[in-house]
């Protein structure tokens, strides 16, 4: 699985996880939310040691990039609110600084 494919599968779980405690403490949801939002958690911290970086911290700020793209999408998606041009040219300043750093030439 490729570093981008598994960004994504990160962002995703990391996302649904915080939006799991998010509905627990802003919404009023039940906390059994906190079951699924904790292993949805877990999962992403597992995703992100599975990228083909040579440090954790390089990995970590390459998946920023994906991270602001995917919260977008969750709004739009999940939350019934579309992002504006603002959302996206940010959007797309950080998926740019991500591809630098992840595919950036290393000597």
């Amino acid at each position: 699985m490729g570093s981008v494919a598994i960004y994504i599968g990160a962002a995703l779980a990391e996302i649904a996880g915080c939006f799991a405690f998010w509905a627990w403490l802003r919404n009023g949801q039940s906390s059994w939310w906190l079951i699924p939002g904790m292993a949805s958690l877990a999962l992403f911290a597992f995703l992100l040691t599975r990228v083909d970086a040579d440090m954790a911290g390089r990995a970590y700020a390459a998946y920023g990039g994906i991270y602001i793209a995917a919260s977008l999408l969750w709004l739009w998606g999940a939350e019934n609110v579309r992002p504006d041009r603002w959302d996206m040219i940010g959007a797309a300043l950080a998926i740019a600084g991500a591809c630098v750093i992840l595919f950036g030439p290393r000597g």
